[in-house]
């Protein structure tokens, strides 16, 4: 814990460790910072290396049937968004495509608030292999593209892949192919596209709504 953080949250926290006996150690802001790095607010812990997979502790809401695939999201920090979005909205597993995405940093755990430890997250190394394997599961792929139809005009209730492309151009063009539909929000203002945590969220929700009624 950095020696300039004060406060209650900082008793609090050594309270639990006191408590848990877990050391806490008070070190410089520049020591805790070649430490762990930049994205930090004033503490940082150590834990075990884990697969997050392994080490995510799934909540119980958490849906088995609905899977969300991330493909080519560069920056750490809009990743962290979508991870965050993704746990709030009760997915079930993440895939994020090895080459070309940003990796689980300590930014993006920071940035998805957590989130990141507690979905079940798989780096896969082929899109279309990952596709075709949840196809044979029976689950339906769906991507997502400005000209797509509105989420809210399927039926998003069954066994679902959202798959999620990256900032510049979006899904890859041999994803496209074997997605069953394509998903989009109509833009009805002048901006012409959404940032992808924010549609994420609002195509996430809108499947929520879905399987909430049934």
């Amino acid at each position: 814990m950095s020696a300039s953080r004060t406060g209650r949250r900082r008793e609090e926290i050594e309270e639990l460790c006191q408590r848990h006996r877990v050391p806490c150690e008070i070190v410089p802001e520049r020591a805790l910072s070649e430490r762990a790095g930049p994205a930090h607010n004033g503490m940082a812990a150590e834990v075990r290396a884990s697969a997050p997979s392994a080490g995510a502790v799934l909540s119980p809401s958490a849906d088995s049937g609905l899977v969300v695939l991330l493909e080519d999201v560069q920056d750490p920090r809009n990743l962290g968004a979508v991870l965050r979005v993704c746990e709030g909205a009760g997915v079930g597993r993440v895939l994020i495509r090895d080459r070309g995405s940003a990796p689980v940093s300590p930014t993006v755990v920071k940035t998805s608030a957590g989130a990141a430890e507690w979905l079940e997250i798989e780096r896969i190394p082929n899109t279309a292999q990952a596709l075709q394997r949840l196809k044979d599961e029976g689950f339906w792929i769906y991507g997502t593209d400005a000209e797509g139809v509105p989420p809210w005009a399927v039926d998003l209730t069954g066994k679902v892949v959202l798959c999620l492309g990256g900032e510049e151009k979006g899904l890859r063009a041999r994803t496209r192919q074997i997605c069953d539909h394509m998903i989009g929000l109509p833009m009805r203002g002048r901006v012409g596209s959404l940032n992808i945590a924010t549609a994420a969220a609002a195509v996430l929700y809108d499947v929520v709504r879905q399987r909430w009624n049934t």
